[in-house]
């Protein structure tokens, strides 16, 4: 924060996003945006020539997406604070950015001006926000997350279930993994025991379900 401004720079693919932000911020002097650009491989040659409180990214981007941008600006700008912009909260990948880059906040872009300012005013004050939206697939994919570790499924079978999943015959099954006919039934008779399922399409939906493809 310089002179009580908080700095802000914003990378996304679409400048009419960019452009939709900045509009938002009109009337909140508290907030000035030093930094824009739709490449994120440009804005990481762009902070170490600005004083950045927060940057504000996209997740969905071709070259290099926002998780893996988010990583990197934690790495070599551990001051500056990540807030993350999608069009949907992925649970999963919420709980990623976390993880590996400590992110401060994650909002959808159908945010109104009211949210998104308090996002803004709550990070830079050293809190964390999230949408409720987001909140709620963080929680559903903590849950699948604990669920896929309870039934135990190994790397061979979840590789079986995705192959299943392209109408792989056990033959063919067999004969990509270099694995006996014999050996693939068994794994079958696993997974469907593990998952508690009884048909294919009860075991792609159960797959889909849990992120398993």
């Amino acid at each position: 924060m310089k002179n009580g401004k908080i700095s802000l720079a914003i990378v996304d693919d679409h400048q009419i996003v960019i452009d939709g932000l900045k509009s938002l911020l009109n009337g909140h002097d508290t907030f000035k945006v030093v930094a824009e650009c739709t490449q994120p491989t440009d804005i990481l040659q762009i902070l170490p020539t600005k004083h950045v409180d927060i940057l504000l990214t996209d997740i969905m981007m071709p070259v290099m997406n926002g998780a893996e941008l988010a990583k990197e600006v934690r790495t070599k700008f551990p001051d500056i604070k990540i807030l993350a912009l999608s069009m949907s909260g992925q649970g999963d990948l919420v709980n990623q950015m976390i993880d590996e880059a400590n992110i401060s906040g994650y909002v959808l872009k159908n945010i109104g001006k009211q949210e998104f300012i308090a996002a803004l005013t709550k990070i830079s004050n050293g809190g964390i926000y999230f949408s409720q939206d987001v909140l709620t697939e963080m929680t559903k994919a903590s849950e699948i997350e604990k669920e896929n570790e309870a039934t135990n499924l190994t790397a061979r079978e979840i590789e079986i279930i995705q192959l299943i999943e392209k109408e792989y015959s056990n033959k063919k099954i067999a004969d990509t993994l270099f694995l006996s006919e014999r050996t693939v039934e068994t794994h079958r008779k696993n997974i469907f025991r593990k998952t508690k399922t009884s048909s294919v399409i009860g075991l792609i939906k159960y797959a889909y379900e849990h992120k398993l493809i």
